[in-house]
């Protein structure tokens, strides 16, 4: 299998390639279902179109709590079935599809009453592990274990005494949620998909009742493409609504958007081993070991302003802040937040009003000939939706197709990715480069680190980390534009790299040196280096008003203060 490079003149030849041939499928929306919909369609043998009308997992699929999780929430609700498939899809993420970017992860549950919530929950966890390993796909993963307070506080010295009377631990998974899409995109091409982002659906194209592609616009270099296809699947998410209204069907279905907000906070303001797990009255809160800091999470309540750029308000952070400080002996303030990010989770709409309470199921429905579409879910079951969503497609479809295959399909950088990990250290005294530099490029490349390796052994330089981001590489910066379909500097600072929440400047200081290194590839002058600089800064700034407001509104109003770099 060859590598897909994902660089200006791929896009190019991708968005010529699907208008001058029908194809078999045309994905529209690159979040994850949608790129694993072009991988499995891809991998079944079918001429598969990939189109984003922004970047790789610019909604949805960026700002999730980075947990591939079974759902131990849901067995309380008794769905046995959901949690089942979750914890199926994360045994083989973890051991076969992507090792080098899922990664367990350990958390403490603390126990607040004595007796019977020890009984309770951990029954819950032992059916959890049990589940997993009947799967055949739990033996990565170390089982549960019941802690006393004083063991506890051990593990989690962050806790207050009178916060718990013991706790358990068990481990679930996580995965840097934009780098993964990318990577799954990049497969999807290996496998000879041609994949476009910042290529916006306009309109569908119909003979009669029947759809039979759609108008792309070129949002990058202008221009309109007609791309034929016998089947089109909208994967795009919160977005299903406003997609399915170009086609002037009425959905079988309605996705409403739940908003979810996560802080990102130093390591050193936490003082724990582990991740902990809370509950809320609502629901749960999470607190993720993240490199040298921690994702605390989340908040669950309806929106229905801007999808694209979802605010989080001054109440949503200090909701986050009350909940977690209720069990912290040193509180966290405003002050400790580095980073703040709101998602929007696509919720398929039922009688209930509090989006908490509705579906994590997903659906696939085949609205009017030669559209699918699918919506719903969750990050760790995408495999799952994007299988569903082909079948319903090749229903519609004049020929034999093949089964699915995803199942024993690994991403680009898993394969030769544990023997890479083995020789890390060789690796650091052939390159030069610290083993704590290889460590970190084999956990968000895998095997294609060797790539970075050779622009580095081009230009030296590279292998510098950037000045005001030092836990990333200026190599890395040049490769998200040459390699990974990075076309602004937004998309470098925000999805390539998670420099936008990392650093307490938010990225601002890395800007200019992040975009003079995209320039060369990207074929930017001084003009539109600035333009990139000067956008990126109003972005953060009118982020951060954002979160000074009081209430979603208010926040929205805010955040909308910042167009986007092209307008869409």
């Amino acid at each position: 299998m060859r590598t897909a490079t994902l660089g200006p003149a791929e896009r190019a030849e991708s968005l010529a390639g699907m208008a001058e041939r029908e194809l078999d499928v045309l994905v529209v929306g690159a979040g994850v279902v949608g790129a694993g919909t072009a991988l499995d369609a891809a991998t079944r043998g079918l001429s598969t179109g990939l189109v984003e009308a922004r970047d790789w997992a610019s909604g949805t699929s960026s700002r999730s709590s980075k947990l591939i999780h079974g759902g131990l929430r849901y067995l309380e609700m008794l769905d046995f079935a959901l949690v089942r498939e979750a914890l199926k899809e994360r045994g083989l993420l973890l051991e076969r599809l992507a090792p080098h970017l899922v990664k367990p992860v350990p958390f403490l549950y603390p126990l607040q009453h004595r007796g019977w919530e020890r009984l309770y929950a951990g029954s819950g966890v032992a059916m959890y592990d049990a589940m997993s390993m009947a799967r055949g796909h739990g033996r990565g993963l170390p089982v549960h274990r019941h802690l006393s307070r004083s063991h506890a506080l051990r593990v989690a010295p962050c806790l207050k005494k009178e916060a718990l009377v013991g706790a358990l631990q068990y481990y679930d998974a996580q995965m840097d949620d934009a780098r993964y899409v990318a990577t799954l995109v990049r497969t999807a091409a290996a496998y000879g998909a041609k994949v476009a982002n910042r290529a916006r659906v306009t309109g569908f194209l119909r003979e009669g009742e029947r759809v039979v592609g759609a108008r792309v616009q070129d949002v990058e270099a202008g221009g309109e493409y007609e791309v034929r296809a016998q089947q089109v699947v909208n994967a795009t998410g919160v977005w299903t609504d406003d997609t399915q209204a170009m086609v002037g069907e009425r959905g079988q279905f309605h996705v409403r958007a739940s908003k979810g907000i996560h802080l990102v906070v130093p390591k050193d303001r936490i003082h724990s081993t582990t991740g902990l797990i809370l509950r809320t009255e609502k629901s749960v809160l999470f607190v993720i070991p993240w490199g040298r800091h921690w994702i605390i999470g989340t908040t669950d309540t309806d929106w229905d302003l801007d999808k694209a750029h979802p605010a989080a308000s001054s109440a949503d952070i200090d909701y986050l802040l009350e909940h977690v400080n209720s069990v912290l002996a040193v509180p966290l303030s405003r002050d400790d937040v580095q980073g703040v990010y709101a998602g929007l989770r696509p919720l398929l709409a039922g009688e209930s009003e509090a989006t908490s309470k509705l579906s994590r199921e997903h659906t696939v429905a085949h609205p009017a000939p030669g559209l699918v579409v699918v919506a719903g879910g969750k990050y760790t079951t995408y495999r799952v939706m994007a299988k569903d969503a082909v079948d319903e497609a090749v229903h519609g479809l004049d020929q034999r197709v093949a089964d699915c295959v995803t199942e024993d399909i690994p991403l680009v950088g898993a394969e030769g990715y544990r023997a890479l990990w083995n020789a890390r250290a060789r690796i650091a005294a052939r390159t030069g480069i610290h083993v704590v530099r290889v460590e970190h490029l084999l956990n968000r490349y895998g095997s294609l680190t060797e790539e970075l390796l050779d622009l580095i052994a081009a230009d030296p330089t590279l292998g510098e980390p950037l000045q005001a981001a030092d836990d990333y590489l200026r190599a890395e910066i040049v490769y998200a534009a040459s390699h990974e379909g990075a076309r602004h500097l937004d998309d470098v600072l925000t999805r390539r790299t998670r420099i936008s929440i990392e650093t307490f400047d938010r990225g601002t200081r890395s800007a200019r040196e992040a975009a003079e290194l995209m320039a060369p590839v990207l074929g930017w002058d001084k003009d539109q280096i600035e333009r990139e600089v000067e956008h990126y800064q109003k972005r953060v700034e009118a982020e951060r008003e954002s979160q000074r407001q009081p209430d979603d509104l208010t926040a929205d109003a805010a955040r909308l203060g910042a167009p986007d770099i092209v307008p869409l």
